[in-house]
């Protein structure tokens, strides 16, 4: 009886400080809502308004893009295999074993391809614009930048947003072909299957619907990057930690505002 009424004390004494922490992640995360809001703002009036920096732009495109190829590579393969693998038993059950190929060309195309691409470009590209631009501002470039009336953000966030935004779709469409390929590589480890017979089968189910909504929402992956990645090293503090911190965040971020994209996207991808 003792024990349940100590622990009904500390319960009630614990209550203020669980509201009291509620209250400062509330209070935390609208006046993060609305720095990102002013930083989105200010980052579309720059666009608009002020010099664009395309030597930087192309910097950026290549540091996206040809330094993201192997992985992507690597990635798109095991994809096709593992799909191609883990689908052939139960169709082989039903006998409609003619459909895998179609079958996983449309998962790839339609949701594998997109999603796992903006993943893991999420983690690489993410992650080294929140560390490159957090190092920037803990030593104080940006600052310096501010100073001398350069625009930090007009050279350093919309180059690499823009280059984001072009690179993904680019990536995605490649992850999709390297996929296809992977799947064609897993099912002759069962069965023996020409590369056009396999394309013929896989790209006869495949619609302009598939495609299309697919790249679409890719350009929309690329922006989510570049802004958050962007955006967590811009804002970072002026502590040496705070570098790890915006790279981690800008991960973790990202990743999750794909997901939700994603989600909106099928949602209206469904309806058409």
């Amino acid at each position: 009886m003792l024990k349940q009424l100590l622990k009904s004390d500390q319960t009630v004494l614990d209550t203020p400080i669980f509201i009291s922490r509620v209250k400062e992640q509330t209070v935390a995360f609208l006046i993060d809502m609305a720095n990102a809001t002013e930083y989105l703002k200010t980052v579309l009036k720059n666009f608009v308004t002020k010099r664009f920096e395309f030597q930087e732009f192309l910097k950026q495109c290549y540091q996206i893009g040809n330094k993201s190829v192997g992985l992507i590579s690597v990635t798109g393969i095991i994809i096709g295999l593992v799909l191609t693998i883990q689908s052939r038993p139960p169709l082989v059950q039903f006998g409609a074993v003619a459909m895998l190929p179609g079958m996983v060309a449309i998962s790839i195309i339609r949701e594998m391809g997109p999603v796992i691409t903006a993943l893991i470009c999420a983690g690489k590209i993410g992650s080294s614009m929140g560390a490159e631009l957090g190092s920037m501002r803990v030593s104080e470039q940006i600052d310096a930048m501010e100073v001398s009336n350069t625009y930090p953000i007009n050279f350093l966030v919309i180059p690499r947003v823009l280059a984001a935004i072009v690179m993904i779709p680019l990536l995605t469409l490649y992850a999709d072909a390297i996929g296809i390929f992977g799947s064609w590589l897993g099912i002759n480890i069962k069965d023996d299957m020409s590369l056009r017979l396999f394309l013929n089968q896989a790209f006869i189910n495949v619609d302009f619907l598939d495609v299309i909504p697919a790249v679409i929402k890719s350009f929309f992956f690329g922006a989510v990057i570049g802004l958050v990645g962007c955006y967590k090293g811009y804002n970072a503090g002026r502590g040496t930690e705070s570098v790890g911190i915006a790279a981690n965040s800008a991960v973790v971020t990202a990743s999750l505002l794909l997901i939700i994209v994603d989600l909106i996207a099928v949602q209206i991808t469904d309806l058409l």
